[in-house]
């Protein structure tokens, strides 16, 4: 699925300008996580309901996950855009047996203080045969990437840095940095608003950004070799609608620009430094207790 980076440019801007028309409206208010809308997941399979196996009374650990489509680049610094399928997990809250406690278990996705997140990133396939541009460029293995990071949140903001290593295709680590500021407009859901910054090592930089002596080659880019550092930086606008204590909606729209080593790269001056992606998915709470 192609789609270019106009179109998802003039959605986020929608999306950030009506985040910002309510977000001083809301920011001071004070009390309890938001209200749910209430949803009946009666006619679920056990499991997924109330009191399932998903939902210990008393629960040590307690993970959001969602599953959902993603609209993004085709590859880092491509103009390009692809949808696929995307997922994450989140840590909420975790108990440790001598009672110290991180996070909250109150509603999806919500916490208060400090707290772990889990952190999971799929990478797929960059198939040069699939992009003209890439006309002779080795291929890059698809990567999984899992990781953990720290934050701290409270009603109206937050702040997290995340790290992951990433396995099979680029064998690095990767990171990022984030805070937003939280609104909640109506019952039952939460806007969030924030910067984003992009890590990466020189692995991961000469992976997806650098050219081999040998590519330059075989293809028409000259040789290039990426170091890593400080390679991204955006806006995430973010949205989450709770449907009752354990489900939820969530999406997100993101631009980031590619900076330093990452912008320069004749990869990306063939494609385009501004990335935009969307997602949207389906959240479940899990509370489990062991």
């Amino acid at each position: 699925m192609r789609r270019t980076p106009t179109l998802f440019a003039g959605f986020a801007t929608c999306l950030l300008a009506g985040a910002l028309s309510v977000l001083p409206a809301v920011a001071q208010e004070e009390g309890e996580p938001p209200t749910t809308a209430g949803f009946d997941d009666s006619f679920l399979p056990g499991f997924l309901t109330a009191g399932g196996a998903l939902d210990a009374p008393a629960p040590d650990v307690v993970i959001t996950g969602r599953l959902g489509i993603n609209v993004s680049p085709a590859y880092f610094g491509s103009d390009d855009y692809e949808l696929g399928p995307n997922g994450s997990i989140r840590f909420d809250y975790i108990r440790f047996p001598n009672g110290f406690e991180f996070g909250s278990g109150q509603a999806v996705g919500f916490r208060t203080g400090w707290g772990l997140r889990g952190s999971v990133r799929y990478i797929g396939d960059r198939v040069s045969k699939d992009y003209d541009e890439l006309d002779g460029m080795e291929n890059v293995h698809w990567a999984m990437e899992a990781g953990l990071g720290i934050g701290y949140e409270e009603r109206n903001y937050r702040f997290f840095a995340d790290m992951r290593y990433g396995f099979f295709g680029h064998d690095s680590f990767v990171g990022d940095l984030g805070a937003d500021a939280i609104a909640y407009p109506i019952d039952g859901l939460t806007l969030t608003l924030g910067p984003r910054i992009s890590l990466g090592s020189d692995r991961f930089a000469n992976t997806y950004f650098g050219v081999s002596s040998s590519e330059a080659v075989t293809s028409d880019f000259n040789a290039y070799d990426a170091s890593g550092g400080v390679l991204g930086a955006g806006m995430t606008l973010g949205a989450r609608y709770l449907l009752n204590e354990r489900w939820g909606i969530e999406g997100a729209a993101t631009y980031d620009r590619l900076m330093n080593d990452a912008a320069d790269s004749p990869i990306t001056k063939a494609g385009s430094a501004d990335q935009y992606s969307f997602t949207i998915g389906l959240t479940r709470r899990i509370g489990l207790d062991f």
